[in-house]
């Protein structure tokens, strides 16, 4: 299932290139929990393409079993992410998230315009000081937004997310695949909110002042969910990370244990049913 978010900012270019960075940092941080659930960085350094030049390239593990539906639940092992690759060549990034190995098929993509005021989002996550609606930049002066600023707003951009969604597995892949792109959608609203309502933190920085912001807020976030991670299920498994950051489940009554490679997830090794339950979910989808 393909579709296109095109989503409008009251930004130019510049002012998204740094908001957009500075919004993923502290949105990543607020997402990720005491009990190991959230966004966890492994690699975030420099990279270089032929077409599109200097860029920035980002692994991250996102945890977040808790958080998918029961239905959902039933298909995978217990502790599971998904992995998140992000090729970042400003204005133009592509960003892949797989869970095991799939395959995407060629299809038309369906437009769907994302508006940051008229689209809600969830009641538990909704904030009076991140309504676009009641907000005033005190550095820009812009907002509050009204239905229909995207016509007289000034400055104005958009973003074009290419999101495709595979889950090819036979009676459930229509309801994971609509399931998703939901996801999909509301993240695009809630992050998009933040980007404008926390205008004022970030405006004025310079690329070299968001990276080293980004740098102490996933520095902080890695180490809460690490030390959840070994902290959670004491009295039934010890879960460690190897040499790699893999995540690693060792069963109290077994001496052996299974290292999950970045792609997949971590499944006691004496455990068939976990095993075979995880090669049932399998799922790709990439993001541009």
């Amino acid at each position: 299932m393909l579709k296109e978010y095109r989503v409008c900012m009251p930004f130019t270019m510049e002012e998204y290139k740094i908001g957009q960075l500075y919004m993923i940092a502290r949105h990543s941080a607020e997402q990720s929990d005491e009990k190991g659930e959230g966004v966890e960085t492994i690699v975030n350094e420099p990279c270089e393409d032929e077409e599109h030049g200097k860029g920035q390239y980002t692994e991250k593990r996102i945890h977040l079993t808790s958080k998918l539906p029961t239905w959902i639940r039933s298909y995978i092992p217990r502790f599971i992410y998904v992995t998140e690759k992000s090729w970042n060549y400003y204005p133009y990034t592509v960003t892949e998230y797989t869970m095991h190995a799939g395959t995407c098929p060629e299809e038309k993509a369906v437009v769907d315009f994302v508006d940051i005021v008229t689209d809600p989002v969830r009641p538990h996550q909704y904030k009076e000081s991140e309504d676009p609606c009641k907000f005033k930049s005190k550095k820009t002066g812009r907002g509050p937004l009204e239905s229909g600023w995207r016509e007289t707003t000034h400055p104005i951009m958009t973003s074009y997310k290419l999101v495709q969604i595979s889950f090819p597995l036979f009676g459930l892949q229509t309801r994971v695949e609509d399931y998703l792109h939901k996801e999909v959608r509301n993240v695009n609203v809630l992050s998009h909110r933040q980007a404008f309502t926390w205008m004022d933190e970030w405006h004025g920085w310079t690329i070299e002042d968001v990276r080293r912001y980004e740098t102490k807020m996933q520095e902080a976030t890695n180490e809460k969910i690490r030390k959840a991670l070994k902290q959670q299920n004491a009295d039934k498994c010890e879960v460690d990370l190897d040499e790699e950051g893999n995540v690693k489940v060792v069963p109290l009554n077994s001496a052996s244990a299974a290292s999950t490679p970045s792609s997949g997830s971590a499944t006691p090794a004496s455990s068939d049913s976990s095993q075979k339950q995880g090669s049932y979910f399998s799922s790709f989808f990439k993001w541009s």
